[in-house]
Parts: C-alpha cells; sequence; structure tokens
C-alpha cells in the first residue's frame, strides 16, 4: 500500500484558509482515489472529500462543500485540499487516505472501512 505524509496544517483565524498537502510514497499514487478525512475531539472519523484517480471529478462531505477543494498533481504524487472560509467547527486533526483497491468508484470514499491507508494526520485549528 501506498505510504503518505500530510503537512500544512495550523492555526488560524475564524475565516481564514489553510491548504494541506499529502505526499505519496510511490507512482502507485496515480491508481488510487484519495481523500481527505477528519477527526475532532471526542467524535468519530468524518469524511471530507474524494477525488477520482484520474483528477477529473470531487465528491465532497455536506460541512465543507462550497468552502474547500481538493486536488491532485499525480506527476509529483501528491494531494491537496484547500481550506476556505474557516470556522472553529472544522478544528481536528485531518488526514489523508487512499483505499484498499485501486481505481474503482471514488463516492465511495465517504466510508472508512474502504480505505486501505492513512497519513499521520495533521492538525487544524480555527480560533474564533
Amino acid at each position: 500500500q501506498v505510504q503518505l505524509v500530510e503537512s500544512g496544517g495550523g492555526l488560524v483565524q475564524d475565516g481564514g484558509s489553510l491548504r494541506l498537502s499529502c505526499a505519496a510514497s510511490d507512482h502507485t499514487f496515480n491508481f488510487y482515489n484519495m481523500g481527505w478525512f477528519r477527526q475532532a475531539p471526542g467524535k468519530e472519523r468524518e469524511f471530507v472529500a474524494s477525488i477520482s484517480w484520474i483528477g477529473g471529478t470531487t465528491y465532497y462531505g455536506d460541512s465543507v462543500k462550497g468552502r474547500f477543494t481538493i486536488s491532485r498533481d499525480n506527476p509529483k504524487n501528491t494531494l491537496y485540499l484547500q481550506m476556505n472560509s474557516l470556522k472553529p467547527e472544522d478544528t481536528a486533526v485531518y488526514y489523508c487516505a487512499a483505499p484498499n483497491q485501486p481505481y474503482g468508484d471514488y463516492r465511495r470514499m465517504n466510508d472508512a472501512t474502504s480505505i486501505g491507508s492513512w497519513g499521520q494526520g495533521t492538525q487544524v485549528t480555527v480560533s474564533s
């Protein structure tokens, strides 16, 4: 399975922006749909967004739709999450994720049981 390393988290004020990155270990990244999840203290891990392996289609959780944008750069083996209009309720550890199998339906990544690889997570804190 591909190894994943997130970066770009930090502290930002309400209404601010951050961009997260996820670097994959090798070119097999190109064959996998990819996604982002988040987990706040005391809450279950929540689906944020996913993107198809070829990069043309995306899918978002209702709580971030219209504010977050997922994208990927396949030659660089890198996944991104641009987060705008951040709110205190967006505070969480954000995880990059790859499914158990390559290709497939990127929309099914909203189910955490479909995930085969997780990054170590990066903390995002939004102050009010």
